[in-house]
């Protein structure tokens, strides 16, 4: 199949693993505004530890042996021309160009607080972006966590194992954080958060100024719409799912009501085979799963199928959510199923087995040491 031009129009988690699923069978180029994958995934790891989370989740796209033979773009997608077939890039050195693809795929994510933006950066922006939020909660004396998912429940956690002797207090709407997971996974992340001193206030809902994103940390008071005092903190961490799908580059009939890309269950936009969806962008599921769920090995098999003329298979999401909560904890890693049951890899095996050997020789297909 070479000679197949197919672009990935985003390089986060989902982005590079099809990518590197691809290449070898046809021609790819990945276009990114970031210089190298920096990952959406385990915040709390990357507020608490940002050096430790970086080791891990801020990686150069020439550090990945997988995309050797992909083209990637550091720029910003402006549009799309359905019919010629190209998407519009302005590269990070100001420069425009036109990108032909027989297949494209749209893996551009979300932005979600500060963690998820779409804006171009550099690495020196990067390296910002992640030291600024650590330094602010590290001078605070009290934090406060606004919101029930895996985002928020995860940084008051590593908040408070990082830094034992700070007040941490999670507000949250429902009866119990983690909604979309099993109840179990929550009654076990429940007395782990209560064992890091992590004060727990169910029912609280944030009232929210129009508009209003989180894409800043803040100074309390927190003010409730469900009818409690105030609450104060020093630093106050919005995770209250203000997600906002990054398809402005994108026509309107390729989007569902709220944004994102419609898709079938192939993963194909509907009106459009030769374009298809993945990741959080993607509605595929209320859950938007496929980016937990490596989907990027069904969407890889499934391009290579429609340039054969082949049948395409079915994505089919779980029905709740599962993975790690709390990401690396001191004693290790626990990663939930969804019947909610856990698995706990140790402190020594996350280092010396699972990243070394399960995720960066495994999933990623080598990634090279880092040169200073």
């Amino acid at each position: 199949m070479t000679g197949r031009r197919v672009v990935i129009a985003g390089l986060g988690d989902v982005g590079v693993l099809t990518a590197i699923k691809l290449a070898g069978h046809v021609d790819v180029t990945g276009i990114s505004a970031n210089p190298g994958l920096v990952s959406g995934q385990e915040l709390g790891w990357r507020l608490a530890r940002p050096d430790d989370w970086a080791r891990h989740n801020w990686i150069p796209f020439s550090r990945f042996r997988g995309l050797d033979r992909v083209r990637t773009v550091h720029g910003t997608l402006t549009g799309v021309d359905t019919a010629a077939r190209t998407v519009a890039v302005t590269r990070a050195d100001g420069t425009s160009a036109d990108v032909p693809y027989d297949v494209l795929v749209i893996a551009t994510g979300v932005s979600n607080g500060f963690w998820r933006r779409a804006a171009l950066q550099t690495p020196d922006q990067v390296g910002r972006s992640l030291r600024d939020p650590h330094e602010k909660l590290s001078a605070a004396t009290s934090v406060a966590v606004v919101g029930g998912g895996a985002a928020a429940v995860s940084s008051a956690a590593q908040i408070a194992t990082a830094w034992p002797g700070k007040q941490v207090a999670l507000y949250f709407p429902g009866e119990r954080a983690l909604a979309g997971h099993h109840p179990r996974t929550w009654q076990k992340v429940r007395s782990r958060l209560l064992a890091a001193g992590v004060r727990l206030h169910p029912g609280h809902r944030a009232a929210l100024e129009p508009g209003f994103t989180g894409e800043e940390l803040t100074v309390g008071p927190v003010r409730w719409s469900t009818g409690q005092q105030p609450a104060a903190a020093d630093v106050v961490l919005w995770a209250v799912g203000k997600v906002r799908p990054n398809t402005g580059w994108l026509p309107a009939d390729l989007l569902d009501e709220d944004g994102f890309v419609r898709v079938t269950p192939q993963l194909q936009v509907p009106g459009h085979p030769e374009i298809f969806a993945v990741g959080d962008v993607a509605a595929t599921d209320p859950l938007r799963s496929s980016a937990r769920n490596r989907a990027d090995g069904l969407l890889a098999r499934n391009i290579r199928a429609h340039f054969a003329g082949e049948p395409l298979r079915k994505y089919r999401p779980p029905t709740r959510r599962w993975g790690s909560v709390l990401g690396i904890q001191p004693d290790g890693l626990e990663v939930f199923a969804p019947n909610g049951t856990a698995f706990r890899f140790p402190a020594w095996a996350f280092e010396r087995v699972l990243m070394p050997w399960i995720v960066r020789r495994g999933i990623y297909r080598g990634v090279r040491q880092e040169t200073t």
